[in-house]
């Protein structure tokens, strides 16, 4: 007998989905896999992941990878050349067009998927070598109103606490996230610490979600009011003599203005309520916890900072803070959540139009410091153009060439569509991607570059509490897959640039990074890793999760900042912002009468380029829907599980409908993940105006007017295909996740007459065997290439679909289970099943259900709603129910 072949051990690595910054353990399975668990010795999760971590393991394959670099031809085919012929191509596009229009006809659009290395050398050949400041990243329409709001109140973007501070704060105030479903692990935290030590959670956003379900206090707020109701905090703060005077006067400048502007804007209770949609009571209760409770943190994220008054909104949580002196101590602080994995390594490395390197800025000094550390040729001396507006000049023929990398700019955008056709005005557009199909990559690039994917990757990332984490590569690349920092050191090479490129590895980039921080830095920046600049590849190989700054004299990093009072401003004292008075830019009027509020969803991420390999993430929520409150459905016509086309003055898409008590009158709420890559018609950016905050230059993905109307199909199926299948124009259509197939549910108008007739083109290669019955509109067929089932197209009446297991009743072999919604994406546990035991009385709370299916006892992550769950089961048998509380 032979002794099975030991695994190698795990590689230590961070997730790369959203800014927690968990750590991971990986150990390669052999066959182009791994195991993936989470890292115990983690401080940022202690080995907890949520769902998205736990399925990593699934999409590691290498399906659908963009593996050769690849120049478009005069037809738009591709042909496969060598890197050098590929990075000749794109060095001689960029001197060309530079050559001719100048630096600012050349862009680079970045992403927060991107490692702080990568970030770095692309930050550095765009802005010190090529002179063009036009460098922005997604992170723009993520986290840009923080930066901005940071930068206005401490003179930097520095994010003051840890995440310890959610484990000892006796308030926690989350505005505007659904952190149970986009930052599970952090939450986790926080529902513990009440539990543990009775702590008070306060959830503020205009949509009741899972995390409203689960907090102490819910404030659903009229959308764009954070500031209205934060200013009316400051005035009460003042009015009932709850300011830390003494911290004011010693370490901060402009409260007196801030105080005036807050009781312009919400002098009394009254007036805040009027501003904010809520009850007096509510904010009484608001108010008074903030006040009784010293140790209190407030979280935000995007239902902050994705407006176009964000920056305002952050400065409005932030005075409260430093009105209280209330920063940089232990259980208490304003906390950004991160949304993406290096959203923070990006802002480091200046991966911002408006930043330079090392968190400095466009000022004469900063930009000589920075061009006498780079020897720059070519500097940048003003700010670029931001993510909406260097897509505007694109449109109108201003930018000429443009490198994108790691990002999905043709979803993701506001007008998402129109930026896509934009792309076509280049010169010069260039793709640095892992997978060979996305929305982007088909506005035809003249360039693909075949970049590592996470598991091949090696270098840093930075999360919410400014933590480094080293995110190492446990799987070779494949085929003639690069780093990117390698690729944009080889496009500089081909400019002439090869001696200020010449790393060997990213420890060397990782080194230069960490000088630049540290380089004239007499402590007037906190961002500095002088500690790290001299570090050996073997320590930064080894290199243990730490936080920023870690200066030359420290051996450790810095877990919280700003205790002693002490800013990065030139007086080093913080500064209150008066606000503006908050108004939504666009009014709703007779012909858009709804706001749309997009956000994402517990399983999946961005653009489900990864995520939506996964069939286990895409079970929980696989179609693209529109949620909106039953009354309003009830006005314009919609039901639950019926279509609805939602369109704005920019685009339109056509959803599933899902009504629920959660949805705030008068607005909707969409998920931004779909594309044309996925779906018929569910690109939620194309609907999104293109608004923005005039110091963040973030759009507004809140509050676009839109309008609804009722679509009927009178057929509805699924189909499955070993490749992609071209579905009629009419047809409403999604992809969907299977293990080793790809399926699709669909909606169409035309008669199973018409689908027999196109199924042999569908399934050109393949035997069918059909069964047809006129009477009830009723068609199946089931497509063969021998003993191997290829494909299959089941139809009927949209009032009785097929069934996802007849597919075996016909086929003779096993059908694919139907469990209703997954609710558990760990152990497959479904809807229904939770609902069944619930009425059984076998179970009555979420601990009861985690011991009787399973569900919520691996990750957690769907805890929250298990629990909403059994909430709604009891108050339905109870006579005062209220419908509706949890419409599915």
């Amino acid at each position: 007998m032979h002794a099975p072949v030991p695994l190698p051990p795990p590689v230590r690595t961070a997730c790369p989905y959203c800014g927690v910054g968990c750590g991971v353990l990986a150990r390669p399975d052999g066959s182009g896999g791994a195991i993936t668990t989470g890292d115990p010795d983690h401080p940022a999760n202690s080995g907890r992941l949520c769902s998205k971590g736990f399925a990593l393991e699934e999409t590691l394959g290498l399906r659908g990878r963009l593996l050769h670099p690849m120049l478009r031809r005069a037809d738009k085919s591709y042909a496969e050349v060598d890197w050098d012929t590929a990075t000749a191509a794109v060095a001689d596009g960029f001197r060309k067009v530079i050559d001719r229009h100048g630096p600012g006809a050349g862009a680079f659009y970045l992403s927060g998927q991107l490692l702080t290395e990568d970030y770095y050398v692309a930050n550095k050949l765009a802005k010190g070598f090529l002179g063009t400041a036009n460098v922005d990243t997604n992170s723009r329409l993520c986290m840009a109103s923080t930066v901005a709001g940071h930068r206005r109140a401490f003179g930097e973007d520095v994010v003051p606490g840890s995440y310890e501070d959610l484990d000892q704060a006796n308030l926690v105030v989350l505005v505007g996230s659904n952190t149970a479903w986009c930052h599970p692990v952090l939450f986790q935290r926080i529902a513990r610490n009440r539990k543990e030590r009775s702590a008070r959670i306060v959830v503020i956003d205009p949509r009741r979600t899972v995390t409203g379900d689960e907090a102490d206090l819910f404030l659903a707020i009229a959308p764009g009011s954070d500031t209205a109701l934060f200013s009316g905090l400051l005035v009460y703060l003042a009015e009932v003599g709850a300011l830390d005077q003494r911290y004011i006067d010693a370490h901060t400048n402009g409260f007196a203005e801030a105080l005036m502007r807050a009781r312009e804007i919400a002098p009394d209770a009254a007036a805040t309520a009027a501003a904010t949609g809520l009850d007096e009571g509510e904010i009484a209760q608001f108010f008074q916890l903030f006040r009784s409770k010293e140790k209190v943190v407030t979280c935000f994220s995007q239902g902050v900072n994705q407006s176009a008054q964000g920056t305002d909104k952050v400065n409005a949580i932030i005075n409260c803070h430093l009105a209280t002196g209330r920063i940089g101590k232990p259980g208490m602080g304003p906390f950004s959540l991160t949304g993406q994995p290096n959203a923070m390594g990006g802002r480091e490395v200046g991966g911002l139009a408006n930043m330079l390197a090392a968190h400095m800025g466009f000022a004469p000094d900063e930009v000589d410091r920075v061009r006498r550390f780079w020897n720059a040729p070519r500097m940048a001396e003003r700010e670029g153009l931001k993510a909406v507006q260097m897509f505007e000049a694109i449109e109108r023929g201003e930018i000429k060439a443009l490198w994108v990398m790691a990002t999905n700019p043709a979803v993701s955008l506001p007008r998402a569509g129109a930026m896509g056709e934009a792309l076509n005005k280049l010169d010069l557009f260039v793709v640095s991607e892992n997978m060979l199909s996305n929305d982007t990559v088909s506005a035809a690039p003249h360039v693909l570059l075949p970049a590592a994917a996470w598991g091949e990757k090696d270098g840093t990332v930075t999360n919410s509490e400014r933590r480094i984490s080293r995110q190492r590569a446990f799987l070779p690349m494949p085929e003639e897959v690069k780093p990117d920092w390698w690729i944009i050191a080889q496009v500089a090479r081909q400019l002439g640039y090869g001696d200020a490129f010449s790393y060997r590895n990213a420890a060397g980039i990782f080194r230069e990074h960490a000088a630049l921080s540290a380089f004239e830095n007499d402590g007037a920046r906190v961002f500095d890793l002088g500690g790290l600049s001299n570090a050996p590849d073997e320590d930064y190989d080894a290199l243990e999760p730490v936080q920023w700054p870690v200066r030359a004299s420290q051996t450790v990093g810095t877990e919280r900042l700003f205790a002693d009072g002490q800013f990065s401003t030139p007086d080093r004292k913080a500064r209150f912002i008066a606000p503006e008075r908050p108004a939504l830019r666009e009014d709703i009027s007779a012909d858009f009468p709804l706001r749309l509020n997009t956000g994402r969803l517990r399983d999946q991420w961005h653009t489900m380029t990864r995520s939506g390999q996964s069939p286990r993430l895409g079970s929980h929520k696989p179609e693209p829907f529109a949620e909106i409150h039953p009354l309003d459905a009830k006005i314009y016509g919609l039901s639950n599980g019926g279509f609805v086309r939602v369109h704005s003055r920019h685009g339109s898409c056509l959803l599933k409908v899902v009504t629920s008590a959660g949805q705030q009158r008068g607005s909707i709420f969409a998920p931004i993940h779909w594309s044309a890559a996925n779906a018929s018609c569910a690109r939620v950016g194309d609907l999104v105006a293109p608004e923005t905050d005039p110091f963040s230059g973030q759009p507004e993905a809140k509050a676009t007017p839109v309008a609804v109307e009722r679509v009927d199909f009178t057929y509805r199926g699924f189909a499955l295909s070993r490749e992609a299948l071209p579905f009629p124009r009419d047809s409403w259509w999604i992809e969907l996740a299977l293990p080793d197939i790809t399926g699709y549910a669909f909606a169409s108008n035309d008669a199973p007459a018409a689908w027999r007739e196109l199924a042999p083109n569908l399934f050109p290669d393949a035997t069918l065997t059909e069964y047809v019955d006129r009477r009830r509109g009723i068609y199946r067929a089931a497509a063969f290439n021998g003993e191997q089932l290829e494909g299959a197209l089941f139809l009927g009446p949209a009032e009785a679909p097929p069934q996802w297991r007849e597919l075996g009743q016909m086929t003779g072999r096993m059908g694919l289970s139907e469990p209703g919604q997954i609710v558990c994406a760990c152990f497959s546990v479904g809807l229904s099943a939770i609902q069944e035991t619930l009425a059984s009385g076998k179970a009555a709370t979420a601990a009861e259900i985690g011991k009787a299916l399973r569900a919520g006892t691996k990750c957690g992550t769907c805890l929250p709603e298990i629990e909403s769950i059994a909430t709604h089961e009891l108050n339905a048998k109870k006579p005062s129910n209220l419908e509706g509380a949890f419409l599915r």
